[in-house]
């Protein structure tokens, strides 16, 4: 898919829809949605911020939001596009969705502000330096 049609994300990570995911009403239930979100965070700092030691550092939700906007049917080719938005001293900002990538329609939006945990001294942490500069080179932030 090409940037202009991505609306300036470059992280998109196809989403398998798996039988225990749809409901008895044949839709994707609301719940399943941050699953996707979840998946696709993972894989987004796996991409951008290389060298991560997921044994010391955790990146857990402060906040997370989502607006539904249309619902995911279990035949539905779709994606989850992921970028940061903003990164502050402990913590940076998600803006996360899920499209259809048949019809490019997006059937969800979420938020969320993630913080940066210590887990061998259960605390939170600074942003490194380096993940800042590679998530600012790759999503284009100032």
């Amino acid at each position: 898919m090409a940037q202009e049609v991505n609306n300036g994300y470059r992280h998109i990570l196809p989403i398998q829809i798996r039988f225990n995911d749809v409901d008895k009403f044949g839709h994707v239930n609301n719940t399943v949605y941050f699953q996707f979100y979840d998946t696709a965070k993972t894989e987004y700092f796996a991409t951008v911020c290389e060298d991560v030691d997921w044994e010391r550092v955790a990146i857990v939700v402060a906040k997370i939001e989502a607006d539904f906007v249309s619902q995911i049917k279990a035949g539905d080719h779709i994606a989850a596009r992921t970028r940061t938005t903003k990164i502050g001293n402990k913590s940076f900002h998600l803006e996360q969705d899920i499209i259809d990538v048949d019809t490019l329609e997006v059937k969800c939006r979420c938020a969320s502000v993630m913080v940066l945990y210590d887990l061998e001294h259960h605390q939170t942490m600074p942003f490194p330096d380096a993940w800042r500069q590679a998530i600012r080179q790759y999503d284009g932030l100032e």
